[in-house]
């Protein structure tokens, strides 16, 4: 069995006048909420072996409030998952079969998305992921990163 965890970046602070999105911080809401979602990983012992994450400033920092709980793993800015599609995301997370249990850290529509498409099969049953939410999706070992492939074993939200 495989575990694919996608985590969306906690709560972000507004952008200034003139600041792009991609240099968004977390809000300190924000920072507790992803402080909690890594207590929660470590709590039920879901540790990745590797993580890729956007290069946004809310989803970097999200993940180093993580990796405060959790302790430091293999980890991987991975420019594509900032606006990635669902499609996107399968295609990213199947170019990782080598690990056990991947972690996802970005953002949403995309990440909704990907959690009812993998699980369900369709993309438009998502119901939501808020920030600093964890969707974790179990696949069997060979199985191709697909739609329906996955089962949803846990959801989380701070």
């Amino acid at each position: 069995m495989r575990e694919l965890i996608l985590l969306r970046h906690a709560h972000a602070e507004p952008a200034t006048a003139g600041q792009a999105d991609l240099d968004r911080p977390l809000s300190p809401e924000g920072l507790a909420e992803a402080e909690a979602a890594g207590r929660w990983l470590r709590e039920r012992q879901l540790v990745p072996d590797r993580v890729l994450c956007s290069p946004s400033r809310r989803t970097r920092e999200t993940l180093e409030a993580v990796l405060g709980a959790v302790g430091y793993v293999d980890q991987r800015l991975e420019p594509a998952i900032y606006e990635a599609t669902p499609g996107t995301l399968m295609e990213l997370a199947d170019g990782h079969k080598d690990v056990d249990r991947l972690l996802l850290v970005g953002h949403n529509p995309g990440f909704e998305q990907l959690a009812a498409l993998m699980h369900s099969g369709q993309s438009g049953d998502y119901r939501g992921m808020p920030p600093a939410g964890i969707a974790v999706l179990h696949l069997p070992r060979e199985a191709a990163f697909e739609p329906g492939a996955a089962q949803l074993a846990a959801f989380w939200w701070p």
